[in-house]
């Protein structure tokens, strides 16, 4: 049996360290999976890990072009792609911390030659940049700076190769969050993890794209889930646990508490900050459109290969 996927890349609101509690609360897999807003995909990969709880197809997307490449590279051409991982890894681990701090410079202005080289350089970047962050500017263009790490592990073999097994025949995407949604039917499931909202006027983080995730499409975003759940889609969200999205989804009458959605929370600990004291666990908020009794837990291995229905496509 091939080994586990996991993520490749840091990310910032990645979700390793909270994967085991969202996907105790994943609902029992029926169909195909969308993740519109992918990043660090810990999600995808962790529902992968178990043939018999993998998803029967699924679409991904994100708003980043280079990452949506990046995915794109690994899932078609891993070898190529590894092969230049290695170019820029050899000479950055060899050299002084001053000529690191030169080789990272040099590679952060560079113009990728094509796909393969793009992708390449954005993995460079993100094992050498400082806290993994990544962040751009209006026009667009990486800005965060040098990580200065003693061993960056820049190319790693085994994590991209089983990265591209699971990604074999995935659908992956660049665009709106809307446009992969639309395309999920009744038993489906969504696991939506958009930019969070800030917990303070100063903790907003807008540098992922050029564009900034608002409360305006926070409220577009919950309407879309609206969508969703009167289409018998099943669908998990991953939010800050602010009082402005809470009220988002407590405020229509339903099933859960008097509730439209049930929501829950699991403790997380902030892992990018440029203060370490700082870095304390917080609540992350998780809303759901399904009952505890879907949830994968109450699932063995027996009962779940026993319910899942032979593949099917989007």
């Amino acid at each position: 049996m091939a080994a586990p996927a996991h993520p490749f890349l840091k990310w910032a609101g990645g979700k390793g360290q909270i994967l085991e509690p969202l996907i105790a609360r994943a609902p029992r897999q029926s169909g195909g999976y969308v993740e519109p807003f992918l990043g660090g995909g810990a999600m995808f990969f962790g529902l992968t890990a178990d043939p018999a709880l993998a998803p029967a197809g699924a679409v991904l997307n994100d708003m980043n072009a280079d990452l949506v490449t990046v995915y794109q590279v690994v899932r078609d051409d891993v070898e190529r792609l590894i092969a230049r991982l290695e170019a820029l890894a050899a000479p950055y681990l060899a050299a002084s911390e001053a000529d690191r701090a030169a080789l990272y410079y040099t590679e952060r202005d560079r113009e990728p030659a094509d796909r393969v080289d793009l992708a390449a350089r954005f993995i460079f970047l993100n094992k050498t940049c400082f806290n993994g962050l990544y962040r751009v500017n209006r026009r667009g263009e990486f800005n965060v700076p040098h990580g200065k790490y003693r061993n960056p592990r820049i190319l790693d073999e085994p994590t991209l190769r089983n990265a591209a097994r699971a990604l074999h025949g995935v659908q992956i995407t660049c665009g709106d969050f809307e446009e992969p949604m639309r395309a999920a039917r009744e038993g489906d499931f969504v696991y939506l993890d958009p930019p969070f909202e800030p917990l303070t006027k100063t903790s907003s983080f807008t540098g992922y794209t050029s564009g900034a995730f608002d409360r305006e499409q926070q409220v577009r975003l919950k309407w879309a889930v609206d969508d969703l759940t009167a289409r018998g889609v099943r669908v998990m969200l991953s939010n800050s646990h602010q009082d402005f999205i809470v009220g988002l989804y407590r405020a229509d009458r339903g099933p859960f508490d008097g509730s439209r959605y049930r929501i829950d929370s699991t403790p997380a600990r902030r892992a990018i900050n440029s203060r370490g004291d700082r870095r304390g666990a917080v609540d992350e908020l998780i809303v759901m459109n399904y009952p505890a009794g879907e949830e994968r837990r109450s699932l063995d291995s027996t009962s779940a290969s026993d319910d899942r229905p032979g593949p099917r496509t989007k």
